[in-house]
């Protein structure tokens, strides 16, 4: 009888404790405890790094409780997916320290940024073990040294955001053979070298103005998935007409202050651009779009472009043409619709210009700015130039005569 008794109540013992169990494995399921890997590397982490003064990102980061609580932390079960270190608000300080080679030790990281600070030293190589690593940003810092080679090993990396860091060297050729690749910015560095192939059939956004860069450009070397191509303030050189010609996505493109040579393919006017900026090379030859203009600003200054103007052009709205060699006459529809004020710049100075069809009495609307000076005629108008423009209001004679000679 006792034996059946303690039976009976051991059965009732059993089934409670299952029923816990069943409860805390779902309890641990939500809440799974940390990876003890990834665990100690958030303390590497967290020891690198300090709050910039004024910064209080750091505060919730107590290691007494659970770190995927810690401000900038995601996890998905018990392993981080995602490290967003900083307050990202505007006008946080930031964080100032190196980044822990102990980054390479979440297994899971798919997410990494620092908002911008005073984060310094170079990037650990460390980065190169980050497997699913799809988003990379760590800009306006103070990040040195070259751009590992390795992070070529992160096939799943979509984008790579290092700007305006102090990053030297080259950009690794195997960081243009990332497959899934679809923004790249490094501008603002001090990248030299030259520009590697991007074979991404995904890349939508390159932007690496204002760096060293110097060389050529091969006419395969960028896909016609971009939309977005930013490369001034470089030493690149060599023609760009086969190029361009194939990135009909384009709604941004920014080459100027480089020492690109060769002519402006016509068909880069029909791209669904808002923006183009080719000043400041070396463009020889005519530049004759297929069909009207519908580009809001065009700026073709500081070139070596000849022949007459286009007058497909006279359909944009900012347009800069000065310090180049046009020759004969400006077209009427350029006046037309300067006269309209559909017009609002029109830089035309510094050329081989020889006449406008404007009457000396007309009412150059205040919004439109026009200037003719420097060219091979007397102004019909006399209009408020740009004071780099100079004082001389017309070319001398001999040049004029050398020129049409």
């Amino acid at each position: 009888m006792v034996k059946q008794r303690n039976l009976g109540f051991g059965i009732g013992s059993y089934i409670l404790i299952f029923m816990c169990v069943i409860q805390l494995q779902c309890h641990l399921h939500v809440h799974a405890i940390l990876d003890p890997l990834d665990f100690l590397a958030l303390q590497s982490i967290r020891k690198a790094l300090a709050d910039i003064p004024g910064s209080n990102f750091f505060t919730s980061w107590d290691f007494t409780s659970d770190p995927c609580n810690f401000a900038g932390v995601y996890c998905d079960s018990d392993k981080v997916i995602a490290l967003n270190l900083g307050d990202p608000r505007a006008g946080s300080p930031g964080l100032t320290g190196r980044i822990d080679p102990a980054i390479g030790k979440f297994s899971a990281l798919a997410e990494f940024t620092v908002v911008p600070g005073r984060v310094f030293g170079s990037l650990p190589q460390s980065f190169s073990q980050l497997k699913n690593l799809k988003f990379l940003a760590i800009s306006r810092n103070f990040i040195s040294g070259e751009i590992p080679a390795t992070l070529g090993q992160l096939r799943n990396l979509r984008t790579l955001d290092l700007s305006y860091n102090q990053l030297t060297g080259e950009i690794p050729r195997s960081i243009g053979t990332l497959p899934e690749l679809t923004n790249v910015i490094l501008c603002h560095n001090r990248l030299s070298g030259t520009v590697p192939p991007f074979l991404s059939q995904s890349l939508t956004r390159l932007e690496l103005k204002h760096n060293g860069l110097t060389g050529s450009l091969a006419p395969t070397s960028l896909g016609p998935s971009l939309q977005y191509l930013s490369l001034s303030w470089n030493r690149l050189d060599g023609p760009v007409d086969e190029l361009l010609n194939r990135l009909n996505q384009l709604n941004y493109l920014d080459l100027s202050m480089n020492q690109f040579t060769g002519y402006i393919p016509g068909r880069i006017f029909s791209f669904p651009i808002s923006n183009l900026q080719l000043q400041r090379n070396l463009f020889t030859g005519q530049v004759q779009p297929v069909d009207q203009v519908s580009i809001p600003t065009v700026d073709l200054s500081y070139n070596r472009l000849s022949g007459g103007i286009s007058p497909m052009l006279s359909t944009v709205q900012n347009l800069y043409l000065n310090n180049n060699r046009f020759t004969g006459q400006v077209p009427g529809s350029f006046v037309d619709r300067l006269l309209a004020a559909s017009i609002q710049i029109l830089y035309l100075q510094h050329n081989f210009l020889t006449g406008i069809e404007i009457n000396p009495t007309a009412e150059i609307p205040l919004s439109s700015s026009l200037c003719l000076q420097y060219n091979c005629m007397v102004p019909p108008v006399q209009t408020p130039c740009p004071l780099k423009s100079g004082k001389q209001i017309t070319r001398p004679t001999n040049q004029c005569n050398e020129w049409r000679g």
